[in-house]
């Protein structure tokens, strides 16, 4: 029971790692003993975020750029890690991209750009990466698959962002198909629904221009917990799910909103 949430000595991956959400989750997993790899598109803010959490947290945070939107890039990104790595404990799947436009001007681009990364990067990352899971999952700790999905796949956004929340709903019920499969491998898998927390990507739709030191308060209003998320909120529910106090947790989507899915 005294180490009911330890993640000490485990290996990670976060996707998506270099801000954001992937980033609260990766300083997380860091603070609390695990060697991280980070992977984002744009290798040189990656590599910075690596050696600023890693001299940050005192911890190993090893950058690998990769873009996922795509089965190459997924292929490349596994190769990497299996280079350094026999095992994979635990893989979150964050990377995700979003797009708005009027009903009547959403461009097909939009759609495929959102569904390759958000949807068909996840699939084909986990499944290039189930050699290293399946040899780092037991019946007593099973390897962990974290995907990150959205309260926007529980509910209508409130953006005009159509093939997003779309997208996210896709997510969580690949969730399902692949705790389906995996669990009989010692492999299990869950979801994150987050809610609003202040992220580049949450900015930009809030007319903050991506930068995320602004004023909250009118985001904080519309939720039940009157406040945005912290990192220690989705740090400490990935953490959970990746160790032995989440362990009987599969094929769930957990939603970390402060209620505000259901406050409508």
């Amino acid at each position: 029971m005294k180490d009911l949430f330890s993640i000490e000595g485990k290996v990670a991956l976060v996707t998506g790692g270099s801000r954001g959400i992937g980033e609260m989750i990766a300083a997380g997993f860091l603070a609390n003993g695990a060697k991280v790899y980070i992977s984002s598109r744009k290798a040189q803010v990656c590599d910075a975020t690596a050696t600023r959490l890693s001299k940050e947290y005192d911890g190993e945070c090893i950058s690998i750029p990769a873009n996922l939107s795509n089965v190459e890039g997924c292929a490349q990104l596994a190769s990497e890690i299996a280079s350094h790595e026999d095992k994979l404990d635990i893989l979150v799947n964050n990377a995700g991209v979003s797009w708005g436009a009027p009903i009547d001007e959403f461009p097909e681009m939009g759609w495929d750009k959102v569904f390759d990364t958000n949807v068909k990067g996840v699939f084909f990352l986990t499944q290039k990466l189930l050699p290293q899971l399946r040899a780092a999952g037991s019946a007593e700790d099973p390897a962990r698959v974290i995907n990150v999905g959205s309260i926007d796949g529980l509910k209508n956004p409130v953006f005009e962002t159509f093939s997003y929340g779309s997208s996210k709903a896709a997510v969580h019920h690949l969730t399902r198909g692949l705790a389906l499969h995996l669990t009989k491998e010692n492999i299990i898998c869950n979801a994150i629904a987050p809610g609003p927390f202040p992220t580049w990507m949450l900015s930009t739709g809030v007319g903050g221009g991506g930068d995320t030191d602004i004023d909250w308060s009118a985001v904080a209003k519309g939720n039940p917990r009157g406040r945005v998320g912290t990192p220690e909120d989705i740090a400490g529910l990935a953490i959970f799910l990746s160790s032995r106090a989440g362990a009987y947790v599969v094929g769930e989507t957990i939603a970390c909103d402060g209620g505000s899915a259901y406050a409508t």
